[in-house]
C-alpha cells in the first residue's frame, strides 16, 4: 500500500455629469453635458500574466465611450486579501473593486458598501443580466451591497472512455452501482490493449483537505455540498454519518479491489484529467470549456481512436443526482464613501460592460485590432488578441451570467454548442450549498485545523487504515472540538438573511 499524506485544506449625477440620461446608460455614449473626464479608481484580482499596461486599448475604449479616466489597479490573487485588509486599516478603499467572500462578510454591514439596489431600476442591463436572488444571496434584506461575481457552476463534467466501453461490449453508467461496474471493467480487462491491469477505472484527489473531482458521487449517497437542509436547519457534511458510511464504503471497496487511482490522497487539483489524457484511466472530471480543445485533443495525439464523452451523474441508492456545483460568492462593490456622482458613474460602467456593446468589447476586444470580421459574416482572431488579453476585465473583474463567457466569437461554433450542451445537461443536477457564502467566526478560527482531522480519518477509512465505525468518532470530534459552534453560528445567520 502507497504511503499518503493528505493535502491541506445613491444619489443623483451631480454637475459633472448633468444631463446623462440614465436610461440610455446601456448606449455607451458618454454623458452629455460632461467635461472633465471622471476619474474612477478601481481594483480586481490578477492571475498568470498579470494585468494590463494604463494604455491599454480597453481602457482607453471604455474611457471614451463614458468620458471617464479609468484606474485599474490589478493585484496578485495570492496577495490580494492582505491588500484589502491593509486598506480597510487606513479607511482607504478604491472607488470599485473585486472582494472576496471573507472580506464582504467581515465589512457587509460595516458601512464599507453601496447598497446598489435602489438604483437598479435605472440600469436596464444590471438587473437583465444578473438574476435578482444571485444578487440577494449573502445580503440582509431589501438590501443588495455588490453585485455577484459570476462562475460557471455546473462548468465541470464527468467523462468517460466511450472507446473503452465499446470495447469491453458496456453500457453508459446510469447508477452508482453500474459506475462502480464499468470501472472495475476497466481495470481489470485491460481495456488500452497494452496487456497489463494498470488502468484504474476512475481518479479524484484531496485540494484544501476536501475530496476533489468525485462530487457526483458524493452527492449520490446523500451528502451535501459542504451542508445539506434537513428539516429546516442547515447540517455539515461532516456529521451525516449515514451518508458518509455508504460513501466510504463504496470508495473503500474501489481502494481494495484496484477500481480507483490508489495515489489519490497526493493527487493536486489537475492530476486526475492528466492521468485521463494520458491513458491512464477511463473516467475523470474535466473542465467543459478544455473538454475540446485540450483534454481529447491531447488524447487524441497519444490514441487517435479515443472516444470521450460526458457522463452524466449517476443515480445513487435513494435516486439523487448531484453535478459538481462551484459555489458563486466573491463581488464586485461600490465604495460607499464616495460622491454621489462618482458612484453614479461606476453604476453607468458597470450597466455597460454588461450591454450588448460593452459585453462584446471586455469578451472579445475592438474589432479591427483584437479580430475581423470577413464580408461571410466569419470572425478571425488577430495576434493582437493574445498580445492585449482584451477580455481580462470580463474574466477576472466583472460579466454577465453567461455560461458562454470562455467562448469567443471566432471560436468553433459546432464546438461551442457541444460545451453549453454539457453544461445545461449538468445544470439539471445541480448540486446547491444552502450555506453557502454564509460566515461563521468559528469557522475562521478553528475550520481548518477540523478539516484537517476529519479529512484524516475519512483516508484512512478509505485505503483501509481504519473502520468505518470511524466515521462517527471523527463527526465526534468535530462537533465537540468546535463544530457545534459553527452550526449554530451558520443556522442563526441563515435565519436571518433567509
Amino acid at each position: 500500500m502507497k504511503t499518503w499524506t493528505p493535502l491541506l485544506l445613491a444619489g443623483a449625477l451631480a454637475a459633472g455629469a448633468a444631463g446623462c440620461s440614465q436610461g440610455n446608460s446601456a448606449s455607451g455614449d458618454a454623458p452629455s453635458g460632461s467635461k472633465e473626464p471622471l476619474t474612477i479608481n478601481m481594483m480586481t484580482t490578477s492571475y498568470a500574466g498579470g494585468g494590463w499596461p494604463e494604455d491599454h486599448p480597453i481602457i482607453k475604449e471604455i474611457d471614451k465611450k463614458l468620458n471617464i479616466n479609468l484606474k485599474v489597479q490589478w493585484v496578485p490573487s495570492d496577495t490580494y486579501s492582505q491588500k484589502l485588509n491593509v486598506m480597510a486599516a487606513s479607511n482607504d478603499f478604491p472607488d470599485v473593486f473585486y472582494v472576496p467572500e471573507a472580506e464582504f462578510n467581515k465589512w457587509r454591514d460595516k458601512g464599507v458598501f453601496m447598497d446598489v439596489k435602489p438604483e437598479l431600476g435605472n440600469y436596464a442591463n444590471l438587473t437583465k443580466y444578473i438574476p435578482a436572488d444571485a444578487m440577494a444571496k449573502m445580503n440582509p434584506k431589501d438590501k443588495y451591497y455588490g453585485f455577484p461575481y459570476y462562475v460557471t457552476d455546473t462548468r465541470d463534467t464527468l467523462a468517460i472512455r466511450k472507446d473503452w466501453l465499446d470495447k469491453l461490449g458496456l453500457k453508459m453508467p446510469t447508477t452508482t452501482e453500474e459506475f462502480y461496474e464499468v470501472a472495475k471493467a476497466f481495470a481489470t480487462k485491460d481495456p488500452d490493449g497494452n496487456g497489463q491491469a494498470d488502468t484504474p477505472g476512475f481518479s479524484f484527489g484531496i485540494v484544501n483537505n476536501k475530496f476533489s473531482q468525485i462530487e457526483p458521487i458524493m452527492g449520490a449517497f446523500g451528502l451535501g455540498n459542504d451542508w445539506a437542509e434537513i428539516n429546516g436547519q442547515l447540517v455539515p457534511m461532516q456529521v451525516q454519518t449515514e451518508e458518509l458510511k455508504q460513501f466510504a464504503a463504496f470508495m473503500q471497496k474501489a481502494y481494495a479491489e484496484g477500481v480507483m487511482d490508489k495515489d489519490f490522497p497526493a493527487n493536486k487539483l489537475k492530476d486526475s484529467v492528466a492521468k485521463l489524457e494520458a491513458g491512464k484511466t477511463g473516467i475523470a472530471m474535466i473542465v467543459t470549456n478544455e473538454f475540446f480543445n485540450g483534454t481529447l485533443p491531447t488524447l487524441k495525439k497519444l490514441t487517435p481512436s479515443a472516444e470521450l464523452v460526458q457522463l452524466l451523474p449517476p443515480k445513487g441508492p435513494a435516486g439523487k443526482q448531484t453535478s459538481q456545483t462551484l459555489q458563486m460568492t466573491n463581488k464586485i462593490v461600490v465604495n460607499a464613501k464616495i460622491d454621489a456622482a462618482k458612484k453614479q458613474r461606476i453604476l453607468q460602467m458597470l450597466d455597460y460592460m454588461l450591454s450588448d456593446e460593452g459585453y462584446d468589447l471586455i469578451k472579445n476586444g475592438i474589432e479591427g485590432v483584437h479580430y475581423t470580421k470577413s464580408g461571410d459574416g466569419k470572425f478571425q482572431k488577430l495576434e493582437a488578441f493574445d498580445k492585449d488579453r482584451p477580455q481580462l476585465l470580463s474574466t477576472w473583474f466583472f460579466r454577465r451570467f453567461d455560461p458562454g463567457i470562455q467562448i469567443r466569437k471566432w471560436d468553433d461554433q459546432e464546438v461551442a454548442q457541444k460545451i453549453n450542451a454539457i453544461i445545461d445537461a449538468n445544470a439539471k443536477f445541480r448540486w446547491t450549498n444552502p450555506a453557502e457564502g454564509l460566515f461563521s467566526d468559528t469557522m475562521t478560527k478553528k475550520g481548518a485545523g477540523l478539516q484537517q482531522k476529519w479529512m484524516e480519518t475519512m483516508t484512512k477509512v478509505i485505503v483501509g487504515q481504519a473502520p468505518l465505525t470511524a466515521i462517527d468518532d471523527a463527526a465526534a470530534a468535530w462537533k465537540r472540538d468546535g463544530g457545534d459552534e459553527i452550526i449554530k453560528e451558520i443556522n442563526a445567520q441563515y435565519q436571518t438573511l433567509k
